[in-house]
Parts: structure tokens; C-alpha cells; sequence
């Protein structure tokens, strides 16, 4: 609910009350001492999605906009019997409990920050979710979610658009390109300082394997519907007069981590790898402005002139036209992703289930480990080799399997990948002699103590006893 103050000129005072009195509303009347051309101060509650069109009302038929000026405040209670009658009158229509167009208005650009304060929490943002990828640090990486002012730009961009509000409009604009663009500038520099100031001396290919960031290398469909909620709730926030704060949050884990990884790829000199992130940015930036666009217009804001309010709707209806084709043709990408890490996963399935069958032919080995690694070219992301650790009693010498297993991979129905080039993957087998005193039991403790650390543990300690296959080179 909302308390309403209303500074009467001279000549209006008759003409507001009677609306008032008319609408059921209760009011205090004050009279104004203060010596200008004000004779009264009226004060009345009023129902939140009842605000507007009593604002409106006594716009048309008093004229007050032009002469005097109205203070909108949040009220906790009112005690009144005459106002749950008017409460129980506006809550049992469809419009909800949105706020008042100008609410809406002051709301959308307390949000929208100076430039100084966005500026410099974009960029402490950015830092410090880079610092969360590379340390591989979910904590961190929300810590930076939570500083990000992202959330007001986009609003204010959707609401200047259906209030037609031109400045509004463009403020939000101008603060999302650059803050996007600072943000991925401060990741890369930050990053580049890390790189070569030797202080994560890591490879580019060891940068991009980190969890965080690998996660966020191809990105699909499901992050287009975070980004689409995001911007709902976002919109609905802002609207009802709750906090925005959590829904702020949200809008940044769907811009700022794939941001960090942008910057964090041109850093290590690899943009190609990160082409999904930056193609997940774009996404996402529209997709929140798009839905808050929608949103905004389906619950009838409009702009308070009534001959304005066609052309805002057609300015807005453009914007959502344009916004729309531009996401659907972007998360065709998002959805190529989606189709391809499918496939992924049904060829990894194929080629463990291949190298399983192969080592039943003998029983004395067991398989320790099973990893694809795959290509960094986005959105189709090939497997490019399979790594597999297997195990073998102590004083035998294994058979070699490269070649056989390799055989087997590639020739899964439809490829490696079903959109693969036909060139196969490179196969490579590791052996490590494993203590058999209990079969599969053994087995099972082995990979419990140490799977992770399989795969480099063979490759270091039993080198001689590996073998490769590759489909354009003889085995080794």
C-alpha cells in the first residue's frame, strides 16, 4: 500500500476532493502555510495498482501535474474499514499489485547508477569472478554476482522504452555497452597480469581444462533459460516494489562469469576457445532486456501523455521484433551446443562400453580409467582423443590394445561425434600393474583411492608401458 501527499494550488482544492470523495478514499486535509500557491497538503492511502489511475484521474479532470507536485511513500498498515472496502475493490481486478507508472520510473533510474560508482564495481566484479575461474572457486565466483550493478541497466532500458522515456532509454543503453565492454576488459587485464606475471603459470590448454571455466566454454540452452528468468523476475521485481537485490544477483551469474571467461581466453591468446562464452554474453544481455521489455508492456505500462502512448507501442513493438529475431538467431547456436554435447555424451557412453567389451576378453585386466577429451571449436566441439588407464597383474606385460580399441572406436555408427570429418580420434591405453587379491574388489579400492589421479599417475610412473593410436600414424 502506498501513502499519497498532494500539494493543492489555488483554484483546485474543490476539484481534487471531489475525485477523492468520489473514489471512496479517505484523506487528511492541511492546510498549507508555507506562503507560495499552494493552499492545502491532502494526504490519502491507496492500494499499490490503485496508485496510477487515481494519479491519472485527478490529472484529467484537476489539471494538479502542472501546478503542483505528488510524493508517493510505502505505508506498512492502514487501519480503516473504508479502506479494505477500496483494498477489496482494486484486488479483485486482473492488473495485480504493480506500482504506478512514475513509481516505476523513479524506481527504474534510482537502479541505474552514476557512471563513476558502475563503472568501478563492474570492473571490481569482473576481477574478482576471474580470480573465482581461475582458482576454480564457486564461492568466489558468486561473491562477484553479488557486487555486480547489472540489474539496473537493463530495467532502466525496458522501461524508458514502454514509458517512453528517451533519456531513460538511452542511459541504459549507453551502461550495458560499456559496462560489458569494461567488464571483459578488466578480465582480460587482470588475467594477463596473472599469466605473465608468472603468478598462475599455467598453459592455455591447462587454463581452459579449470572446472569453472571449462563449464562455461560451451555454453547451451539451459543458460538462455537462466538468462530468460532472470529477466522475468527481474521485471516482476521491479514492478511489485519488492527488493531487486536477490533478483540482481541472478542477472549477474547469467552475464558475469561467461564474461570473466571472455576475458580470461583473450589473456591466454586463445579467443577461438571462448567464442561460446562471448556468444552466451550476447545472448543473455538481450534476452533480459527482451523478456523485461515484455513484461513491462504485457502489464500495460505506458507513457502518461495519452497521444504518446500509440507511438510508444509501436517504438516498443519494434524493439521487441528486433530483440527476438537477434536471440533466436544467436541461440540457434546455443542450440547446435545443446545437440552437440548430446552427441558427446552418447559417444562417450559407445567408447567406454567398446573398451569394456574388449578387456572381458581378458580377465586379468580391468579398466581404472576412462576420459574423451574433446576439441576446443565451438559449438561443435569433436572428441579429438580417448584417454583409458587399465590394469594389470604385477610381473605380466599387458597386450596392446591401442590399435584394437582404437578399431572399435571409430567405428561407431556415425563417427566419433556424427558431425565429425571422418579423421577418428587418437586412442591412448595406460597400464598400471594393480595388486589382485580380491578381483573386482581391488579394482573397485583402486579407483576409490585414487581415480582422479589415475590417469597421471600411470602416465608418469609405467610411461614405457603405454601405447597410442592414431588413425594417421602406426602404433607406438
Amino acid at each position: 500500500m502506498r501513502l499519497v501527499q498532494v500539494m493543492i494550488p489555488t483554484g483546485k482544492r474543490e476539484a481534487v476532493l471531489s475525485v477523492l470523495d468520489d473514489n471512496g478514499i479517505d484523506y487528511a486535509l492541511s492546510d498549507e502555510t508555507s506562503g507560495r500557491r499552494y493552499t492545502a497538503l491532502v494526504s490519502f492511502p491507496l492500494p499499490t495498482n490503485a496508485v496510477e489511475p487515481v494519479l491519472d484521474q485527478l490529472r484529467e479532470e484537476t489539471g494538479i501535474d502542472r501546478d503542483a507536485y505528488t510524493v508517493v511513500l510505502d505505508a506498512e498498515t492502514v487501519v480503516s474499514e473504508r479502506y479494505e472496502q477500496l483494498e477489496n475493490e482494486w484486488t479483485s481486478g486482473e492488473e495485480g499489485d504493480r506500482i504506478a507508472r512514475d513509481e516505476l520510473t523513479a524506481r527504474a533510474a534510482d537502479l541505474a547508477p552514476d557512471w563513476v560508482p558502475f563503472l568501478l564495481m563492474t570492473a571490481i566484479s569482473a576481477v574478482v569472478a576471474t580470480a573465482g575461474l581461475l582458482l576454480d572457486s564457486p564461492a568466489v565466483v558468486v561473491g562477484s554476482m553479488v557486487i555486480a550493478p547489472l540489474i539496473g541497466p537493463a530495467m532502466a532500458t525496458s522501461v524508458g522504452s514502454v514509458v517512453d522515456d528517451r533519456g531513460l532509454f538511452v542511459r541504459g543503453i549507453k551502461l550495458q555497452a560499456m559496462g560489458a565492454l569494461l567488464a571483459v576488459t578488466s578480465a582480460a587485464a587482470f588475467a594477463g597480469v596473472l599469466r605473465y606475471g608468472s603468478i598462475i603459470p599455467l598453459s592455455p590448454s591447462e587454463v581452459l581444462a579449470i572446472g569453472e571455466v571449462r563449464e562455461r566454454l560451451s555454453p547451451g540452452v539451459p543458460s538462455l533459460v537462466v538468462a530468460l528468468a532472470a529477466g522475468i523476475a527481474g521485471a516482476l521485481s521491479l514492478s511489485s516494489g519488492v527488493s531487486s537485490a536477490l533478483v540482481g544477483v541472478m542477472i549477474a551469474a547469467a552475464l558475469v562469469p561467461p564474461t570473466a571467461v571472455v576475458g580470461i581466453g583473450l589473456a591466454w591468446g586463445r579467443p577461438g576457445a571462448v567464442v561460446g562464452s562471448a556468444v552466451l554474453v550476447a545472448v543473455n544481455f538481450l534476452s533480459i532486456n527482451l523478456v523485461a521489455l515484455v513484461v513491462f508492456w504485457y502489464q500495460g505500462y505506458q507513457p502518461e501523455e495519452w497521444f504518446k502512448a500509440d507511438e510508444a507501442r509501436r517504438e516498443t513493438a519494434k524493439r521487441v521484433g528486433a530483440l527476438a529475431l537477434t536471440v533466436l538467431v544467436l541461440s540457434s547456436v546455443l542450440v547446435g551446443a545443446t545437440y552437440a554435447a548430446t552427441q558427446r555424451a552418447t559417444f562417450a557412453d559407445e567408447a567406454r562400453g567398446e573398451a569394456t567389451e574388449l578387456l572381458s576378453m581378458s580377465p586379468s585386466l580391468s579398466l581404472v580409467s576412462f576420459d574423451v577429451e574433446h576439441g576446443a571449436a565451438f559449438p561443435f566441439r569433436s572428441p579429438e582423443r580417448v584417454v583409458v588407464t587399465v590394469g594389470h597383474p604385477p610381473g605380466t606385460d599387458p597386450p596392446a590394445l591401442a590399435g584394437p580399441l582404437a578399431d572399435r572406436i571409430n567405428a561407431i555408427e556415425n563417427g566419433p561425434f556424427g558431425l565429425g570429418d571422418g579423421e577418428g580420434v587418437v586412442v591412448e591405453v595406460h597400464y598400471t600393474a594393480i595388486e589382485s587379491t580380491g578381483g573386482d574388489a581391488a579394482v573397485q579400492s583402486f579407483r576409490e583411492a585414487g581415480m582422479s589421479g589415475a590417469q597421471s599417475t600411470a602416465s608418469t610412473t609405467v610411461s614405457s608401458t603405454s601405447s597410442t593410436f592414431s588413425p594417421s600414424s602406426t602404433l607406438m
